[in-house]
């Protein structure tokens, strides 16, 4: 008798404070046969109630792609982030790479996120404002603990925060691309961090992009 494989369905909970929303992202999560939408919730307060009620693998979360939240979000180690307008198929991938432990953004994702979370180009150095102390403190902060890699890593690392793919890395720095897969994953293991969108918000924070 043959083996029956695990179908257990990855579990997902969805928040948003717009119902439609929330009726339409269960619609399309809902039509995949391995992924079971078990809650819903209106808005980030009552996230841990859900969880502890549901029990979910994966939190769908919603916001304006414009807001502070998204970098804030990436930053305390969300494995990713997709805009509203994303085709359903690749928020269903996207669930099951969550799932899976791996980040969802695509290098070409990354790019888009890290220009607009950044906001618009530098105004003249005539009328530009000085940077916040927060901001300060962020860039000290990630300027020394990547000062703490080796030159390689740190090419690496910037590489990643430039939106560049393995393969791109490899032909740039000439290197194999399993050499950068360990290369990431050394990064990820000596900074602590858990995919390599928080590498590349780190980068981004040193203002090394």
């Amino acid at each position: 008798m043959a083996a029956v494989a695990d179908v257990t369905p990855v579990r997902v909970l969805i928040v948003d404070d717009d119902p439609l929303v929330r009726a339409g992202l269960s619609m399309i999560l809902g039509g995949a046969a391995d992924l079971l939408v078990v809650g819903e919730a209106g808005d980030g307060g009552e996230v841990p109630a859900a969880v502890a009620a549901c029990v979910p693998h994966v939190v769908v979360l919603t916001t304006f792609d414009a807001d502070e939240y998204v970098l804030r979000a990436l930053r305390a180690g969300a494995s990713g982030f997709l805009l509203k307008d994303t085709p359903p198929m690749e928020i269903v991938t996207a669930v099951r790479r969550v799932h899976a432990g791996e980040p969802i953004l695509s290098p070409a994702v990354i790019r888009r996120l890290i220009t607009h979370v950044a906001g618009q180009p530098p105004a003249p150095a005539d009328v530009r404002p000085g940077p916040g102390a927060d901001q300060v403190r962020r860039r000290d902060r990630a300027r020394r603990v990547l000062d703490g890699l080796s030159p390689r890593e740190r090419d690496v690392a910037v590489a990643v925060g430039q939106g560049r793919s393995n393969a791109e890395i490899a032909a740039e720095l000439f290197m194999s691309v399993a050499t950068v897969k360990a290369y990431v994953s050394r990064l990820l293991s000596r900074l602590e961090l858990n995919n390599r969108v928080q590498i590349a918000v780190l980068v981004h924070d040193a203002d090394l992009t």
